[in-house]
């Protein structure tokens, strides 16, 4: 593994980079260079990077290159990396580039190592929007026939690991009313479209979801953002509400939007329903490797959407350094000590899991 300053000078160089979703050219130029400069060549697919080790089943390391914008409330530059007192700041130092440090020094560790398998590293974009670089790299992966045997995904965990993640479904409930002057609504019997929006909104506090989910918890329903009305004087013909619903393997979609629906008077329309929950068995060799590289490590079940979304029927978890609680805040920061225990875990766990495929294989 790279000595603890050049780990900690990589990660600094790659935050100082500009990578906000769509604007990951540069930073994607420039760890294309790094792994170019230690003999592998990483296969570009439009701003992410794709690099491959060994032969064999394939084991994916997968975080993003992108970041949100900066939020409000910024006291310094967020471009401007410092390293304050062992807390580094900068705009994506914790959400996930860290991880990508981490991960990247993990992978190089095994450039010269007779592996058992395939070791893959992508380094993706648009994580923070629709996730279109995980889902390039998996359909590129399919094409040539190397589907990933196992993943691990790169996020903020403090490195505990998350076994389960929620899904998401977005909704929206839609009422109607009769549109008419708010002075002659009264007289004229008129429905009024938010009334009725505020009766259902009521009536979805007593949704019932079934039992919580061992890891993840209930699903949970919260409305968002609210709409209604065209004029000051004006009755709404027409009023909706967003809902955001994250999901559980406890119900399918369509019994979630069921069970919604008799609770309310007005119409409901799925937005989206794709970001589906996963959920991986404590019995797979990865949450063993995943253990052993970290046995202080605590099993969890994640309220956050990540890539794992995009894992299906892949054994796959989520874990990396920093803490999920400073992402997409103002002056984000992640410690040095936990970027480097990020690279010795990644590390130990990549040799944890070979060890138990030559264990297989015995």
């Amino acid at each position: 593994m790279l000595p603890e300053r050049e780990i900690l000078a990589l990660h600094r160089e790659i935050t100082g980079f500009r990578s906000i979703s769509g604007e990951e050219a540069g930073l994607a130029d420039f760890m294309a260079d790094l792994l170019a400069r230690n003999g592998i060549a990483a296969e570009r697919i439009g701003n992410s990077l794709l690099a491959t080790l060994g032969r064999g089943p394939l084991l994916l390391l997968d975080t993003h290159l992108d970041t949100v914008p900066p939020a409000p409330g910024w006291t310094r530059d967020p471009w401007d990396v410092e390293s304050v007192d062992g807390r580094v700041y900068g705009l994506g130092a914790n959400d996930a580039k860290a991880a990508v440090t981490a991960m990247t020094v993990a992978f190089l560790a095994f450039r010269e190592a007779d592996l058992p398998f395939t070791l893959a590293l992508a380094l993706v974009e648009g994580e923070e929007t629709r996730g279109t670089g995980t889902e390039a790299v998996l359909a590129e992966l399919a094409r040539r026939g190397t589907p990933p045997h196992a993943a691990l995904v790169g996020e903020p965990t403090g490195l505990d690991v998350a076994v389960a993640q929620k899904g998401l479904m977005v909704l929206e409930l839609i009422t109607h009313g009769d549109a008419c002057h708010a002075a002659h609504a009264a007289a004229l019997g008129a429905k009024n479209a938010a009334r009725r929006l505020a009766h259902d909104l009521i009536a979805l506090e007593r949704a019932d979801f079934g039992a919580p989910h061992p890891r993840l918890g209930p699903i949970t329903l919260e409305p968002t953002q609210l709409r209604a009305g065209t004029a000051r004087n004006v009755v709404p013909g027409e009023a909706t509400a967003l809902l955001d619903v994250r999901t559980t393997p406890a119900l399918s979609r369509r019994e979630v939007v069921e069970r919604i629906e008799r609770l309310v008077m007005g119409e409901i329309r799925v937005l989206s329903d794709r970001l589906l929950p996963r959920e991986t068995a404590e019995s797979e060799p990865l949450v063993a490797a995943a253990l052993q590289a970290r046995p202080e490590a605590r099993l969890f079940g994640s309220s956050t959407l990540s890539d794992l979304v995009f894992m299906e029927g892949i054994p796959a978890l989520k874990c990396g350094p920093g803490r999920t609680e400073r992402s997409h805040t103002p002056d984000e920061f992640v410690l040095e000590s936990e970027i480097l225990d990020g690279a010795r875990f990644y590390t130990r766990f990549v040799r944890a899991y070979a060890e138990m495929r030559e264990e297989e294989a015995a």
